[in-house]
């Protein structure tokens, strides 16, 4: 590997164009979501696996995820059960929750990240807003990259609807879930 890591395309710095591969002790895929109405849940999941192939052509590029959606956890294992169960995500039947871009487009500085995210059997389409946070090399040499990016989903379009009414109005558990990620990903090569 070159040492440039990083080159200016379409007026902003992006990273040169190669493949690299997600590296999982260095990423996160974190949500938060509205419990009675009042404060937020926050939790995150395990990303396994995760391919970033920057183009020469900065939109040419694309990505695809897949989470264990059986490490899911928010620090209470009696929700992160209930969550695991047929009622949410129901890890048993469906394992993975995956993430495949479909097109890259600019931001000003920043990027537009479209993709198809798969949660239990549904795929919906999603817009990840995404920023370059940079480029290093690491200590053995390794060309290294991150990204951070968040979108917004409601877990009922994806087939997740359980919920419980409050006698007070409203519901237990918030319909719309923010996603946060933040991944480094190493040069293949």
């Amino acid at each position: 590997m070159s040492d440039t890591l990083t080159r200016t395309a379409a007026d902003t710095t992006v990273p040169v164009a190669g493949t690299y591969q997600l590296d999982p002790s260095h990423s996160s895929a974190d949500f938060q979501v509205r419990h009675l109405g009042l404060s937020k849940v926050r939790g995150g999941f395990a990303i396994e696996s995760g391919t970033v192939v920057i183009g020469e052509d900065p939109t040419q590029s694309s990505v695809e995820v897949s989470l264990d959606a059986a490490s899911f956890s928010t620090g209470a294992e009696d929700r992160d059960t209930h969550v695991k169960s047929a009622d949410f995500l129901d890890v048993d039947q469906f394992p993975k929750v995956t993430f495949r871009s479909t097109g890259v487009r600019q931001s000003g500085d920043d990027w537009k990240v479209d993709g198809d995210l798969t949660v239990k059997d549904v795929t919906r389409p999603v817009t990840l807003d995404v920023e370059f946070e940079g480029a290093n090399k690491d200590p053995w040499g390794n060309g290294r990259i991150a990204f951070a990016g968040e979108t917004e989903i409601n877990r009922e379009d994806f087939g997740i609807t359980w919920n419980q009414a409050l006698e007070t109005g409203g519901v237990l558990v918030g319909k719309n879930v923010k996603i946060v990620i933040d991944v480094q990903a190493v040069a293949e090569g």
